[in-house]
């Protein structure tokens, strides 16, 4: 197992480099001056010229990967000017390993930018994905269960409604009656640990984690349900049942297990995606994290911010699926790495 795990890491890394160049890559074909975009509409040629031998924007394309992925193993000065270096040092902004670049337009390092909304998202994806895996499981299972009963009609039926209602529609909805309205929860604004306990922090992603988990439980019900009575359908369950197990033991160790292999396949990679930001959820509740970062970054050209997102979110989907094949070894026996 552990060469298993070595050798995706290391396709992994390999997929990640391919990732940064075809970013640059678009970037560089851009017909946008980034030069230009950066240094604003009454920069002067001599001003533009500065700008882009400060950044490192006049040289070839392959120079500039070059910079940026030698700074992400050792480190790297913005501007990286050696006479600028000497006569006003105070200027330089040193960039530590892994270095994913300086946003100019924020001006600050983008691993810097990172760490200042990771936290955001990443108490947010925790909290949707606890709340929509616990829903969604459990209702699927009650629905095969009671299969043709108005239970399981009633649970599918909401599950397409609440499938069918975007994220920003039921975010505004709950943010206007359930939060403004009817004051039944306050105003959702983030609030970390550190600042407001266990409690306050909770408190601050009620709102945001049900919009997000609304949407992908609808889903998660309807798959577990499909996945469970086709496993009930399984001669192995079958036969427990003929031993005359439990069908409690029947449900969740025998059929449930089976069914847990494509679920966890789908979490793996919904968890991974929600990593790298949920972009209108962010927004509708103005939540500082690395989705609402991304839009401002695609919105301004912002080169270093849109790579070192693009990498961080690639290296969250390829962890995710390494971590999603070892646990299917867990979940199905039959299952073996090599």
């Amino acid at each position: 197992m552990l060469a298993y795990v070595i050798r995706r890491a290391v396709a992994g890394v390999i997929m990640l480099i391919v990732m940064s160049i075809v970013t640059f890559a678009l970037f560089f074909a851009s017909p946008i001056d980034q030069a230009s975009f950066i240094c604003g509409k009454n920069c002067s040629p001599a001003q533009k010229q500065q700008t882009a031998a400060a950044m490192g924007y006049d040289d070839s394309f392959i120079n500039q990967w070059w910079d940026f992925a030698e700074g992400v193993v050792k480190g790297r000065d913005y501007p990286d000017d050696p006479k600028l270096r000497e006569t006003a040092p105070e200027t330089i902004v040193h960039c530590e390993a892994p270095c994913m670049g300086y946003s100019r337009e924020r001006g600050d390092t983008v691993t810097n930018l990172i760490k200042d909304t990771f936290p955001v998202s990443f108490s947010l994806a925790v909290a949707a994905f606890i709340l929509w895996i616990a829903g969604g499981v459990l209702l699927g299972v009650t629905a095969a269960l009671k299969k043709g009963s108005i239970i399981d009609r009633g649970l599918v039926g909401l599950s397409l409604i609440a499938y069918a209602f975007p994220t920003f529609f039921v975010g505004l909805i709950l943010y206007k009656f359930v939060a403004i309205k009817w004051g039944l929860a306050d105003i959702p604004r983030y609030t970390s640990i550190a600042d407001g306990g266990v409690g306050g922090w909770l408190s601050s992603l009620a709102l945001p984690a049900i919009t997000l988990a609304v949407f992908f439980m609808a889903g998660y019900v309807r798959m577990t349900r499909s996945y469970v009575i086709e496993s009930f359908q399984e001669d192995y369950v079958r036969t427990a049942r003929s031993k005359g197990l439990p069908e409690r033991t029947v449900t969740f160790k025998h059929a449930l297990r089976a069914a847990l292999t494509p679920i966890v396949t789908m979490a793996g990679l919904d968890f991974a995606g929600l990593m790298g930001g949920a972009i209108i959820t962010e927004s509708v509740f103005n939540y500082p994290g690395m989705g609402k970062l991304a839009v401002r970054a695609s919105q301004d050209f912002d080169l270093p911010t849109t790579v070192g997102l693009v990498i961080l979110l690639a290296a969250f989907v390829i962890a995710a699926n390494i971590i999603v094949d070892l646990l299917y070894a867990v979940i199905d026996p039959r299952v073996r790495l090599g």
